[in-house]
């Protein structure tokens, strides 16, 4: 498996000639990434509620410094230097023609004698969330050798944080999707935390982008199928608490239904309840006629659905998982009228069917949630759109929302790229001979691209939102923390920390009755 050996190939090659292009006496340069244009996200979510309410979460910033720490630590510092030029050289001839690189082979050198990456990151409270063109992360070199550095590391920070933070912001509209409905209509909230659960790592571009895309899921959920993200969020965000990260419970697949044959789907049923006759279970269920599955099929097997016994947490559930076809229509019904007898199962729809089976118990608010032996999992082409549809279309048939569990896959979390948030990354001061110099630009073409300038500082104002104020010559004070300084770090955040900081916001939302 291919993994970067070499981190100073980890670049756009245009960085390549930046370092000599700096004005002659350039001793220091301070950079910030920044998510500055929302209105690509905006599509993806539900336009009846602004459950995006404007805000993109901080996530994914110390992983990546420690990602960075990491390769140039193990790859570059602890390597022969001339060995590594050598091969550098060769790497970069291509992309630089007949241009001499020896400026850029001396500066690698002089790094590699001083030993340390000569940088101060800061960044925001990770869990936190920030409006437009608010700074989540800045950084300088601290060694007035290496002005160079901080801008050649643009690239490798750009590709590492936007899909974490775009995907833990997406994660936190599904929340609020939920607990919008599970206020609504009475149901547990307990249950929000496993009602999305993440099923796109075989989506995935490879398994280091589900790993980490799937940790910005976690950010809001419990409930997935990605294993290696826990390995991440270990690895990144090391948790003293050892509070639960991640959990599934045993599922099929076609396969397993498939090779008992279709005249014998049952009996693939029955062998599967017994086999696991305890807790929950997930079985896919349109193989071949999910209709008539769920209808004839389940009152065929209700009593090996109703002897299955409790496990240690109390639950034994038979989840069933249709899998093609209109996810609101297959779990709502296709009629907007409340369920009768005189209507088709597909009119009815998978909950109002279980529910004739097995019944339902109505609560406080008047809504119905299905017996505690079964329930549902929809998790094809799932998006924040279809999941506000299927809830309120379960909520205007009555039914609460813990229904069903929500499989989020590659269609929310491939389906993005870096303008979904706006992300970009750059420099807005320097200091050239001891003077400062605010960097700034101002495109007459597109006025959304207008920068910040010079050092900034974040604060909050009376709402405890974030809000910028730029132009220094420093960057004291403000809500910007240090979390490494020349090879060392200091206040890492832990995931438990980044959860309870969204659950903060969750529940202020919740309790100012907003969406």
């Amino acid at each position: 498996m291919y993994t970067l050996k070499n981190p100073m190939l980890a670049i756009d090659s245009y960085k390549l000639g930046h370092m000599s292009q700096y004005p002659e006496g350039t001793t220091k340069v301070y950079c910030n990434l920044t998510a500055r244009n929302f209105k690509f996200i905006k599509e993806l979510f539900p336009k009846e509620i602004n459950f995006f309410n404007d805000t993109a979460v901080v996530f994914g910033l110390s992983a990546t410094i420690q990602e960075i720490y990491d390769v140039y630590e193990e790859e570059f510092f602890k390597k022969d230097i001339d060995t590594l030029l050598k091969e550098f050289s060769i790497h970069i001839k291509p992309f630089i023609g007949d241009s001499d690189d020896s400026i850029i082979l001396e500066n690698f050198k002089k790094l590699h004698d001083l030993g340390y990456l000569p940088l101060i990151f800061k960044t925001l409270d990770e869990g936190t969330s920030v409006k437009e063109n608010i700074p989540m992360m800045t950084w300088y070199n601290t060694h007035p050798d290496f002005a160079w550095l901080p801008n050649y590391l643009e690239t490798f920070i750009s590709s590492q944080t936007w899909k974490l933070s775009t995907a833990a912001t997406i994660a936190k509209v599904y929340k609020r999707i939920f607990s919008h409905f599970a206020i609504k209509t009475g149901s547990s909230l307990d249950f929000i935390d496993i009602q999305g659960h993440d099923f796109s790592s075989r989506g995935m571009s490879c398994f280091i982008d589900s790993s980490r895309t799937g940790s910005g899921h976690l950010t809001s959920f419990i409930g997935s199928d990605s294993i290696s993200s826990v390995s991440f969020v270990n690895k990144y965000y090391k948790d003293p608490t050892e509070s639960l990260i991640a959990c599934s419970v045993p599922a099929t697949e076609h396969s397993v239904q498939c090779m008992g044959g279709k005249e014998s789907e049952l009996d693939t049923y029955k062998r599967i309840l017994k086999q696991y006759d305890t807790g929950v279970v997930s079985i896919v269920s349109d193989t071949w006629d999910y209709w008539d599955l769920i209808t004839n099929g389940v009152a065929k097997l209700k009593e090996d659905i109703l002897n299955r016994k409790k496990d240690s947490l109390g639950l034994c559930k038979t989840v069933f998982r249709p899998d093609s076809g209109d996810p609101a229509d297959i779990i709502c019904g296709t009629s907007s009228e409340l369920h009768s007898l005189e209507q088709t199962p597909q009119e009815k729809g998978s909950v109002a069917v279980l529910d004739e089976e097995f019944g339902s118990e109505v609560n406080s608010l008047g809504y119905k949630t299905l017996d505690s032996r079964v329930g549902l999992i929809y998790g094809d082409s799932i998006t924040p759109a279809r999941a506000y549809d299927i809830l309120n279309r379960l909520f205007e048939k009555n039914f609460a929302a813990d229904n069903i569990v929500f499989g989020i896959g590659s269609f929310t979390y491939q389906h993005i790229t870096r303008d979904t948030l706006g992300f970009a990354i750059k420099a807005t001061y320097a200091e050239i001979n001891g003077e400062p110099v605010q960097i700034y630009k101002e495109p007459k073409t597109d006025t959304g691209k207008n920068s910040a300038k010079g050092m900034m500082r974040v604060f909050k104002d009376d709402n405890d939102e974030y809000y910028l104020r730029d132009g220094f010559e420093s960057d004291d004070g403000g809500y910007l923390k240090v979390r490494f300084e020349d090879g060392k770090f200091c206040n890492l955040p832990s995931f438990t920390e980044i959860r309870s900081n969204l659950s903060k916001e969750l529940n202020a939302i919740n309790n100012t009755g907003k969406a």
